[in-house]
């Protein structure tokens, strides 16, 4: 999916008032109660101070979140939020300054995601990569960010496919790809990143073929776990959201081999792109939460509810840039129904 106009133009448009009021917020102090939810945000970079307010809330049942780049957004407080790195391609793998951006990032990031969509088009917001060439970049840059290198161990993903046909057959010949290159250790990963758009029976499928493929089909001794990195029901309505959402939520919640999760929303309806329907939406036009942006927070139980806005100066607001909401990758059509 999208990149966010990839590094959202190091947020050029940020304007001063917005800042010094992110910067306020980022200096509240962490809840005693750590987050240990798997739930988190695909940000594309909503910057109403309002919504961002709520977003980052400790009493939220949010954890962390990524924005398909090695840069923290800085709408995003990083003691709030474990922020979560990702080398979008080849190119910016290849980059000493994305390593270098990594690796200073706080020691609260832990976890690296690795190739947006590499079956995907550039068009789509995909990184469209050969399995061949993945393979090779991966092993030359991301592997040794794994091993610690430049002094810091990450743990690193495979490279999150759409969730569809397609999607299985690059992973395999990504991995056998890999294997050719090095027959003794391949591409190793410590997790597995998966990316859905579609109904509820689709997802436990989906979830339910890679956990065979990496998992069940193998002699690996440590299961890996899967965190799904981008969630949403396209072209539905508000209700159908929440029922799917209701659906969703708990299954994710018990799934014992999926870690962490994040829905692809975290912006007003009219912020929306056309491929996704404004259904997806955590938050109304007038920056209220959403049924579904309610509950994806945690709902009544964790102070949320429909219509709910959050603090801040909405004359700082500006308005979210829709290049950054990047169709969706075609190929996650099929996900939709298989």
């Amino acid at each position: 999916m999208a990149r966010s106009t990839i590094y959202n133009k190091k947020q050029s448009r940020r304007n001063l008032t917005s800042r010094i009021a992110l910067q306020a917020l980022a200096i509240l102090p962490l809840a005693s109660s750590q987050h240990t939810s798997k739930r988190g945000l695909a940000y594309v970079g909503n910057t109403h101070v309002p919504d961002n307010t709520l977003l980052t809330s400790t009493n939220s049942h949010l954890s962390w979140y990524y924005n398909w780049s090695p840069y923290p957004s800085s709408q995003v407080p990083s003691e709030n939020l474990e922020f979560i790195p990702l080398i979008h391609g080849v190119d910016d793998a290849e980059l000493s300054q994305t390593s270098s951006a990594i690796n200073g990032l706080p020691s609260s990031s832990t976890h690296l995601l690795t190739f947006n969509e590499p079956d995907g088009t550039t068009d789509s917001g995909g990184s469209s990569i050969s399995p061949e060439d993945a393979a090779r970049a991966y092993i030359d840059h991301i592997v040794p960010l794994r091993d610690g290198d430049e002094g810091r161990k990450w743990a690193i993903s495979h490279p999150s496919t759409t969730g569809s046909p397609n999607g299985l057959d690059w992973l395999r010949r990504y991995n056998e790809s890999c294997y050719e290159i090095d027959e003794e250790n391949g591409c190793p990963t410590d997790f597995i990143a998966a990316h859905w758009y579609g109904a509820f029976d689709g997802l436990a499928s989906w979830l339910g073929t890679l956990n065979e493929y990496y998992n069940t089909n193998t002699s690996r001794e440590t299961p890996l776990k899967i965190w799904v990195t981008e969630l949403a029901l396209p072209q539905a309505e508000a209700d159908a959201t929440v029922s799917m959402m209701n659906q969703t939520l708990p299954y994710l919640d018990e799934l014992d081999y999926v870690e962490k999760y994040s829905w692809f929303g975290a912006f007003r309806s009219g912020d929306a792109n056309e491929w996704t329907g404004d259904g997806v939406a955590l938050f109304d036009d007038d920056g209220g939460l959403t049924e579904a942006g309610a509950l994806y927070m945690g709902g009544d139980a964790n102070g949320f509810s429909a219509g709910q806005k959050g603090e801040g100066n909405a004359a700082a607001q500006l308005h979210v840039d829709r290049r950054m909401l990047l169709p969706l990758s075609l190929a996650a059509i099929y996900g939709s129904c298989w």
